[in-house]
């Protein structure tokens, strides 16, 4: 059985940069999911746009845009993590176990480290 990862709330994550960052988010075709694609500097939202179509959405069906000030993140790390401290989740073993299981994706492949 597959234990459920452990999510807490990232306190104090919000990078703040003199101009905004937006999220953007493409859809190339109306069948497809949205996928997150990167995040853009701009000013404003039609010049977010600009930018986010330019870089990502060439051929995309629709693009999203959401300001990163209102994202909350939830982690199993911790920003500790990102510094360059220890990127083991509590419990995990060695980090190592596949995170697509047959019962869910088929038989993973799964590199040896």
């Amino acid at each position: 059985m597959v234990e459920k990862t452990i999510r807490s709330k990232v306190e104090g994550a919000k990078r703040t940069t003199a101009t905004p960052r937006w999220e953007v988010f493409v859809r190339d075709a109306e069948t497809e999911p949205l996928s997150y694609v990167g995040t853009v500097v701009a000013p404003d939202e039609e010049t977010a746009h600009e930018r986010a179509s330019r870089l990502f959405g060439w051929y995309a069906v629709d693009v999203w845009l959401c300001p990163a000030a209102d994202v909350v993140r939830y982690s199993a790390r911790g920003r500790e993590a990102e510094a360059g401290g220890d990127d083991t989740v509590p419990g995990e073993r060695g980090g190592t176990e596949p995170r697509v299981y047959e019962e869910t994706e088929g038989t993973p492949r799964v590199r040896e480290r």
